[in-house]
């Protein structure tokens, strides 16, 4: 089983930059491949990166312009997610989300291939 749970949001000041964290307590953690979402007041979730089980393949979406690392350490079932540079559209509750199997690129950035998902943590970016 999988239980995921996010850490290090907060308020913050735009430029700032900010490391989320997310531990699977279910011992399992190196044979899901993850994934970060958002979602902003009053919009759908939409996908922000992805890392393999291996973390040796990475995606992220277009938008973020190479401000966000996705990272993993299976020894800790731990996933990371460094955000620099932040702007206050990057407002949103950040979500991590884990599953088994996931065949392609185009897989990894849609939200209904991953089975299990945290509670959020909320970012906030203040102008």
């Amino acid at each position: 089983q999988v239980l995921l749970e996010e850490s290090g949001g907060e308020t913050v000041q735009a430029g700032d930059s900010l490391r989320l964290s997310c531990v699977d307590s279910g011992q399992l953690f190196s044979l899901y491949a993850m994934g970060w979402f958002r979602q902003a007041p009053g919009k759908g979730r939409e996908f922000v990166a992805a890392i393999s089980r291996s973390g040796s393949t990475t995606y992220y979406a277009d938008y973020l312009k190479g401000r966000f690392t996705i990272s993993r350490e299976n020894a800790k079932n731990t996933l990371y997610l460094q955000m620099n540079s932040l702007k206050p559209e990057d407002t949103a509750v950040y979500y991590c989300a884990a599953d088994r199997v996931i065949a392609s690129e185009k897989a990894f950035r849609q939200e209904h291939e991953y089975d299990y998902w945290g509670q959020g943590t909320q970012v906030t970016v203040s102008s």
